[in-house]
Protein backbone atom coordinates (compact mmCIF):
# COMPACT_ATOMS: atom_id res chain seq x y z
CA UNK A 1 0.00 0.00 0.00
CA UNK A 2 1.22 3.51 -0.91
CA UNK A 3 0.49 6.78 0.89
CA UNK A 4 -0.15 10.18 -0.75
CA UNK A 5 3.54 10.68 -1.37
CA UNK A 6 3.98 7.35 -3.06
CA UNK A 7 5.77 5.71 -0.14
CA UNK A 8 5.11 2.04 0.45
CA UNK A 9 3.39 1.35 3.77
CA UNK A 10 3.48 -2.07 5.36
CA UNK A 11 0.17 -2.39 7.17
CA UNK A 12 1.22 -5.51 8.97
CA UNK A 13 4.30 -3.76 10.34
CA UNK A 14 2.23 -0.80 11.52
CA UNK A 15 -0.27 -3.15 13.11
CA UNK A 16 2.46 -4.99 14.92
CA UNK A 17 3.94 -1.69 16.21
CA UNK A 18 0.52 -0.50 17.34
CA UNK A 19 -0.15 -3.76 19.14
CA UNK A 20 3.29 -3.59 20.70
CA UNK A 21 2.71 -0.04 21.93
CA UNK A 22 -0.70 -0.96 23.31
CA UNK A 23 0.68 -4.03 25.05
CA UNK A 24 3.57 -1.98 26.45
CA UNK A 25 1.78 1.16 27.67
CA UNK A 26 -1.75 -0.05 28.47
CA UNK A 27 -0.73 -1.81 31.71
CA UNK A 28 1.35 1.24 32.68
CA UNK A 29 -1.53 3.59 31.89
CA UNK A 30 -4.05 1.50 33.81
CA UNK A 31 -1.67 1.21 36.74
CA UNK A 32 -1.06 4.98 36.66
CA UNK A 33 -4.79 5.73 36.64
CA UNK A 34 -5.34 3.29 39.50
CA UNK A 35 -2.45 4.84 41.41
CA UNK A 36 -3.86 8.33 40.82
CA UNK A 37 -7.35 7.39 42.02
CA UNK A 38 -6.14 5.48 45.06
CA UNK A 39 -3.50 8.13 45.81
CA UNK A 40 -6.05 10.97 45.75
CA UNK A 41 -8.33 8.98 48.04
CA UNK A 42 -5.47 8.33 50.46
CA UNK A 43 -4.38 11.98 50.39
CA UNK A 44 -7.91 13.23 51.09
CA UNK A 45 -8.33 10.62 53.83
CA UNK A 46 -5.02 11.55 55.44
CA UNK A 47 -5.78 15.28 55.30
CA UNK A 48 -9.23 14.72 56.82
CA UNK A 49 -7.78 12.72 59.71
CA UNK A 50 -5.06 15.32 60.18
CA UNK A 51 -7.69 18.07 60.18
CA UNK A 52 -9.64 16.37 62.97
CA UNK A 53 -6.48 15.61 64.92
CA UNK A 54 -4.93 19.08 64.74
CA UNK A 55 -8.30 20.83 65.00
CA UNK A 56 -8.77 19.53 68.54
CA UNK A 57 -5.40 20.86 69.67
CA UNK A 58 -4.95 23.99 67.56
CA UNK A 59 -7.95 25.20 65.49
CA UNK A 60 -5.86 28.10 64.21
CA UNK A 61 -3.24 25.88 62.55
CA UNK A 62 -5.30 23.05 61.11
CA UNK A 63 -6.88 24.71 58.05
CA UNK A 64 -3.63 26.31 56.92
CA UNK A 65 -1.45 23.26 57.55
CA UNK A 66 -3.92 20.78 56.06
CA UNK A 67 -4.32 22.86 52.90
CA UNK A 68 -0.56 23.10 52.49
CA UNK A 69 0.05 19.39 53.09
CA UNK A 70 -2.75 18.47 50.68
CA UNK A 71 -1.23 20.57 47.89
CA UNK A 72 2.28 19.15 48.43
CA UNK A 73 1.09 15.53 48.51
CA UNK A 74 -0.97 15.95 45.36
CA UNK A 75 1.97 17.43 43.47
CA UNK A 76 4.16 14.51 44.58
CA UNK A 77 1.46 12.09 43.49
CA UNK A 78 1.26 13.65 40.03
CA UNK A 79 5.04 13.41 39.62
CA UNK A 80 4.95 9.73 40.61
CA UNK A 81 2.10 8.97 38.18
CA UNK A 82 3.95 10.76 35.38
CA UNK A 83 7.07 8.67 36.00
CA UNK A 84 4.97 5.48 35.89
CA UNK A 85 3.69 6.36 32.43
CA UNK A 86 7.20 6.89 31.19
CA UNK A 87 7.61 10.63 31.37
CA UNK A 88 11.10 11.67 32.45
CA UNK A 89 10.80 12.80 36.06
CA UNK A 90 13.59 15.34 35.71
CA UNK A 91 11.99 16.91 32.67
CA UNK A 92 8.58 16.83 34.32
CA UNK A 93 9.91 18.56 37.43
CA UNK A 94 11.61 21.16 35.25
CA UNK A 95 8.34 21.81 33.41
CA UNK A 96 6.45 22.03 36.72
CA UNK A 97 9.10 24.39 38.08
CA UNK A 98 8.93 26.64 35.04
CA UNK A 99 5.15 26.64 35.17
CA UNK A 100 5.30 27.38 38.88
CA UNK A 101 7.63 30.32 38.26
CA UNK A 102 5.34 31.73 35.59
CA UNK A 103 2.28 31.27 37.75
CA UNK A 104 4.11 32.79 40.71
CA UNK A 105 4.98 35.91 38.73
CA UNK A 106 1.38 36.19 37.58
CA UNK A 107 0.00 35.64 41.07
CA UNK A 108 2.29 37.77 43.19
CA UNK A 109 -0.65 38.84 45.33
CA UNK A 110 -1.45 35.23 46.17
CA UNK A 111 2.17 34.58 47.15
CA UNK A 112 2.02 37.64 49.42
CA UNK A 113 -1.14 36.23 50.98
CA UNK A 114 0.59 32.87 51.50
CA UNK A 115 3.55 34.58 53.17
CA UNK A 116 1.12 36.60 55.26
CA UNK A 117 -0.58 33.42 56.43
CA UNK A 118 2.79 31.98 57.48
CA UNK A 119 3.57 35.15 59.44
CA UNK A 120 0.19 35.04 61.15
CA UNK A 121 0.77 31.44 62.25
CA UNK A 122 4.29 32.22 63.48
CA UNK A 123 3.64 35.46 65.39
CA UNK A 124 -0.02 34.72 66.22
CA UNK A 125 -1.51 38.23 66.40
CA UNK A 126 -4.85 36.42 66.58
CA UNK A 127 -6.21 32.88 66.54
CA UNK A 128 -9.44 31.13 65.63
CA UNK A 129 -12.19 32.27 67.98
CA UNK A 130 -10.68 35.71 68.67
CA UNK A 131 -12.68 38.85 67.97
CA UNK A 132 -10.71 41.26 65.79
CA UNK A 133 -11.30 44.54 64.01
CA UNK A 134 -9.49 44.77 60.67
CA UNK A 135 -10.03 46.24 57.22
CA UNK A 136 -13.14 48.00 58.53
CA UNK A 137 -14.78 44.79 59.80
CA UNK A 138 -15.40 43.59 63.36
CA UNK A 139 -16.08 39.91 63.95
CA UNK A 140 -14.95 36.51 65.18
CA UNK A 141 -12.18 34.64 63.36
CA UNK A 142 -13.67 31.45 61.90
CA UNK A 143 -10.80 30.10 59.77
CA UNK A 144 -7.20 30.92 58.85
CA UNK A 145 -6.68 29.41 55.40
CA UNK A 146 -3.61 29.34 53.15
CA UNK A 147 -4.45 32.62 51.41
CA UNK A 148 -7.36 34.10 53.33
CA UNK A 149 -8.77 34.57 56.81
CA UNK A 150 -12.52 34.15 57.28
CA UNK A 151 -14.33 36.39 59.78
CA UNK A 152 -17.94 36.04 60.89
CA UNK A 153 -19.39 39.43 61.85
CA UNK A 154 -21.89 39.87 64.66
CA UNK A 155 -24.69 40.64 62.21
CA UNK A 156 -24.09 37.21 60.61
CA UNK A 157 -21.97 38.14 57.60
CA UNK A 158 -19.02 36.13 56.29
CA UNK A 159 -16.03 38.33 55.46
CA UNK A 160 -12.96 36.96 53.65
CA UNK A 161 -9.80 39.05 54.12
CA UNK A 162 -6.46 38.33 52.34
CA UNK A 163 -3.72 37.26 54.73
CA UNK A 164 -1.32 39.72 53.11
CA UNK A 165 -3.50 42.62 54.21
CA UNK A 166 -3.81 41.31 57.77
CA UNK A 167 -0.06 40.77 58.14
CA UNK A 168 0.85 44.25 56.87
CA UNK A 169 -1.95 46.41 58.28
CA UNK A 170 -2.98 47.49 61.75
CA UNK A 171 -5.61 45.31 63.39
CA UNK A 172 -7.24 45.29 66.82
CA UNK A 173 -7.64 42.05 68.77
CA UNK A 174 -10.33 42.80 71.34
CA UNK A 175 -10.44 39.38 72.98
CA UNK A 176 -6.80 38.90 74.03
CA UNK A 177 -7.39 39.92 77.65
CA UNK A 178 -10.04 38.60 79.99
CA UNK A 179 -11.20 42.05 81.15
CA UNK A 180 -11.80 45.42 79.51
CA UNK A 181 -12.65 48.95 80.50
CA UNK A 182 -16.14 50.14 79.62
CA UNK A 183 -15.98 53.86 78.80
CA UNK A 184 -19.18 55.87 79.24
CA UNK A 185 -19.94 59.57 79.46
CA UNK A 186 -23.12 61.05 81.00
CA UNK A 187 -24.07 64.70 80.83
CA UNK A 188 -25.89 66.45 83.71
CA UNK A 189 -27.21 70.00 84.04
CA UNK A 190 -25.09 72.82 85.39
CA UNK A 191 -27.56 73.27 88.25
CA UNK A 192 -27.39 69.60 89.32
CA UNK A 193 -25.31 68.24 92.20
CA UNK A 194 -22.13 66.68 90.80
CA UNK A 195 -21.34 64.72 93.98
CA UNK A 196 -24.86 63.28 94.06
CA UNK A 197 -24.55 62.15 90.43
CA UNK A 198 -21.20 60.51 91.23
CA UNK A 199 -22.73 58.61 94.14
CA UNK A 200 -25.51 57.34 91.90
CA UNK A 201 -22.98 56.01 89.39
CA UNK A 202 -20.97 54.39 92.19
CA UNK A 203 -24.11 52.73 93.58
CA UNK A 204 -25.08 51.35 90.17
CA UNK A 205 -21.53 50.03 89.76
CA UNK A 206 -21.66 48.21 93.12
CA UNK A 207 -25.11 46.75 92.49
CA UNK A 208 -24.13 45.09 89.20
CA UNK A 209 -22.44 41.73 89.83
CA UNK A 210 -20.59 41.96 86.52
CA UNK A 211 -18.58 44.96 87.75
CA UNK A 212 -14.94 44.29 88.62
CA UNK A 213 -13.43 45.98 91.66
CA UNK A 214 -9.88 45.59 90.32
CA UNK A 215 -8.89 47.82 88.65
CA UNK A 216 -11.04 50.36 90.50
CA UNK A 217 -13.58 52.33 88.46
CA UNK A 218 -12.96 55.94 87.54
CA UNK A 219 -15.73 58.53 88.01
CA UNK A 220 -14.81 62.17 87.36
CA UNK A 221 -15.74 65.31 85.48
CA UNK A 222 -14.54 64.88 81.91
CA UNK A 223 -15.39 68.35 80.68
CA UNK A 224 -17.69 71.35 80.76
CA UNK A 225 -19.76 71.27 77.63
CA UNK A 226 -21.95 73.91 76.04
CA UNK A 227 -25.10 72.47 77.61
CA UNK A 228 -23.94 69.98 80.25
CA UNK A 229 -21.34 68.90 82.75
CA UNK A 230 -19.90 65.67 81.34
CA UNK A 231 -19.20 62.90 83.87
CA UNK A 232 -16.76 60.20 82.78
CA UNK A 233 -17.66 56.71 84.06
CA UNK A 234 -15.03 54.00 83.45
CA UNK A 235 -15.72 50.65 85.16
CA UNK A 236 -13.91 47.38 84.35
CA UNK A 237 -15.81 44.24 83.32
CA UNK A 238 -15.13 40.84 81.79
CA UNK A 239 -14.51 40.91 78.04
CA UNK A 240 -17.64 38.87 77.28
CA UNK A 241 -19.77 41.23 79.41
CA UNK A 242 -18.61 44.48 77.83
CA UNK A 243 -21.46 45.31 75.48
CA UNK A 244 -24.32 43.84 77.58
CA UNK A 245 -22.95 45.81 80.55
CA UNK A 246 -22.71 49.00 78.47
CA UNK A 247 -26.28 48.76 77.17
CA UNK A 248 -27.74 47.87 80.58
CA UNK A 249 -25.88 50.70 82.30
CA UNK A 250 -27.21 53.27 79.83
CA UNK A 251 -30.77 52.38 80.83
CA UNK A 252 -30.01 52.11 84.55
CA UNK A 253 -28.31 55.51 84.69
CA UNK A 254 -31.20 57.21 82.87
CA UNK A 255 -33.78 55.76 85.25
CA UNK A 256 -31.68 56.46 88.35
CA UNK A 257 -31.06 60.08 87.33
CA UNK A 258 -34.79 60.57 86.73
CA UNK A 259 -35.65 59.15 90.17
CA UNK A 260 -33.05 61.30 91.95
CA UNK A 261 -33.90 64.49 90.08
CA UNK A 262 -30.66 64.66 88.09
CA UNK A 263 -31.35 66.17 84.69
CA UNK A 264 -29.83 65.09 81.40
CA UNK A 265 -30.05 68.36 79.45
CA UNK A 266 -31.11 68.64 75.85
CA UNK A 267 -28.97 70.59 73.41
CA UNK A 268 -30.26 74.15 73.55
CA UNK A 269 -29.46 77.61 72.28
CA UNK A 270 -30.37 80.98 73.76
CA UNK A 271 -31.68 83.48 71.22
CA UNK A 272 -31.72 87.18 72.17
CA UNK A 273 -33.97 89.58 70.21
CA UNK A 274 -33.25 93.30 70.12
CA UNK A 275 -35.59 95.97 68.88
CA UNK A 276 -33.77 98.34 66.57
CA UNK A 277 -34.63 102.06 66.96
CA UNK A 278 -36.17 103.97 64.10
CA UNK A 279 -32.97 105.95 63.76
Amino acid sequence: MEDLFGTNIDLSELTEKAISLVMTYTPKLLLAILTLVVGLWLVNRFVTLLDHRIGKKDPTLNKFLCGLISAVLKVMLLISVASMIGIETTSFIAVVGAAGLAIGLALQGSLANFAGGVLILIFKPFKVGDTIEAEGHLGSVAEIQILYTVINTFDNKRVVIPNGNLSNATLTNVSVYDKRRCDMTFGIGYDDDIDKAKKILQRLFEEDERSLTEPAPRICVAGLGDNSVDLMFRPWVGTDDLWPYYWDMQEKVKKAFDEEGISIPYPQRDVHLYNASND
